[in-house]
């Protein structure tokens, strides 16, 4: 739903509104210059659409540790074969979320897909998985990650202290918050420069390995599909670490509102995005196991380190700055798109109302953006974030294998529903599959991990009746809410969207 301008301050609902030329009445005598309406822009063209896409998929997975893949294949041919597949899966799903992008003309992505075919709970149950776990989990990660390699120079002696690494990585964190906060286009921006950095770094490890090929170091090529062979229990596990290094070809449909010219832009930017993603992981493992056996892979923390110490001398001390540059860009693309997603979730009234406001000048949807930075910070110094991710990795293919099953449901329900750009239905079909697939086998091979997982992602069906359909709540409580959303608004500075025809 979006809230309509009104002229009074105070609206029936308890919060600050803008008046109908988007100014904030009762900000301290402040009121912003200019005559603009208070929505969300459409900044996002072409380029920063496939800078979205490649910056968010390419973190550190590619260049620290591909061996997740091969530990559960057991040999250099079929890891490569697992790495072409994923990428092939991915794009399937890519393109069924343009096919859904193009449609549905929301922003909010997984959410949006799944509120509007199986209705508000589910769609819940997401967004609650998302913001309590998932999302302050995920860009912890990534962003310990970016502390530790830029670190990495600082400290080529010795082992680098844990509470430097958490220090560096918690000021990452609050840059990233603040940059998304202050402008779409500055964010925007950022994403190109350090997506061109990805993909330099990328090139660094080609380039060299192709090289190593055509003088003829194919020795670890050799009987590529003999060695320990992979069974039904390896699978599953090989597929998610790949699918994972592959995630975030979604995150543009987090911000489908805010595309120029959405029916061409998202399906070109996720073709584009995903040949060159796919094509350059493929070549990038090619590339390692020129000059590392598999063995040495396995025994390997950063395989890009490990390369480039052997191929590039002096100059592998840039590798470990190009990882770190990769994860913020991660971090960055991550935190924009995902920002969306609440955003979304509460102009639906599923969250709380605040973060469904925009910056009266910045036009960004600043409270969607700051809610993670305390969830973040308390998953950065707290407890194991890599198993909190191995409980919930689940729970992120099950939302989306039904996001994507959504799409063929969406087809035989609404055949009139205008569709620019239409895939082939095996495509989602085969794709939905495989999802549901990977989480039955996961529930199989490692029931306590993803049953934990499940348990959680559970807690948000008891939450969905608490705060959203009891509607009894006490007095206080509705007085004391719109008493703190009215406090945020005037320090945020932010108002409700206006009423515009940007769908």
């Amino acid at each position: 739903m979006v809230r309509k301008p009104v002229v009074s301050t105070i609206s029936s609902g308890g919060y600050l509104q803008g008046n109908v030329n988007g100014k904030l009445p009762s900000l301290g005598g402040k009121e912003p210059p200019g005559q603009e309406k208070v929505v969300l822009k459409k900044k996002i063209t072409l380029v920063r659409g496939i800078s979205i896409i490649i910056g968010t998929i390419i973190g550190a997975g590619i260049f620290i540790s591909p061996k997740g893949v091969l530990q559960n294949t057991g040999s250099v041919g079929m890891s490569l074969v697992i790495w072409t597949v994923c990428g092939v899966l991915s794009l399937f799903g890519a393109l069924s979320y343009a096919e859904l992008g193009t449609s549905i003309k929301k922003s909010g992505g997984h959410y949006t897909y799944i509120l509007e075919v199986f209705g508000p709970l589910p769609a819940f149950v997401r967004v609650w998985v998302e913001l309590l776990i998932i999302r302050p989990a995920a860009t912890a990660v990534i962003s310990l990650a970016f502390g530790r390699y830029i670190l990495e120079p600082f400290f080529i002696q010795c082992e680098i202290p844990e509470l430097a690494i958490k220090l560096i990585t918690a000021v990452g964190i609050t840059v990233v918050m603040v940059l998304n906060s202050m402008s779409v286009s500055w964010s925007a921006r950022i994403q190109i420069f350090l997506t061109f950095c990805k993909l330099t770094a990328i090139l660094i490890i080609i380039v060299p390995g192709v090289m190593q090929l055509i003088k003829g170091q194919t020795q670890h090529f050799k009987d590529a599909f003999s060695g320990r062979g992979a069974n039904i229990m390896g699978l599953p596990l090989a597929f998610y670490y790949g699918m994972y290094a592959y995630a975030g070809w979604f995150y543009l449909n987090f911000v489908t509102e805010e595309v120029e010219n959405p029916e061409k832009t998202i399906p070109l930017a996720i073709c584009i995005s995903m040949a060159i993603v796919t094509i350059g992981y493929v070549l990038t493992n090619v590339a390692y196991f020129t000059t590392i056996s598999a063995e040495e892979l396995l025994l390997s923390n950063a395989v890009a380190v490990t390369f480039s110490e052997r191929l590039l001398g002096n100059f592998s001390l840039a590798v470990p700055i190009f990882v770190a540059l990769s994860c913020f860009g991660s971090m960055n693309g991550g935190v924009f798109a995902v920002s969306r997603l609440f955003y979304v979730a509460s102009r639906e009234g599923q969250l709380p109302e605040i973060l469904s406001m925009i910056h009266v000048r910045k036009h960004t949807p600043l409270p969607a953006v700051i809610v993670l930075h305390p969830l973040t910070m308390i998953m950065l110094f707290s407890g194991d974030l890599y198993s909190l991710l191995n409980f919930l990795s689940f729970a992120r293919w099950l939302f989306i294998g039904l996001a994507v099953a959504g799409l063929i449901y969406l087809r035989y329900k609404r055949p009139d529903m205008h569709r620019p750009f239409k895939v082939p239905l095996f495509i989602p079909a085969l794709f939905s599959f495989t999802c549901l697939f990977m989480v039955a086998l996961s529930l199989y091979s490692d029931p306590f991990s993803t049953g934990i997982g499940f348990i959680i992602t559970l807690t948000g069906v008891p939450a969905y009746y608490l705060f959203i359909i009891w509607d009894k709540k006490p007095k206080w409580f509705r007085r004391l809410s719109d008493k703190i959303t009215r406090t945020l608004q005037i320090i945020l500075e932010v108002v409700p969207e206006e009423d515009c025809d940007k769908l």
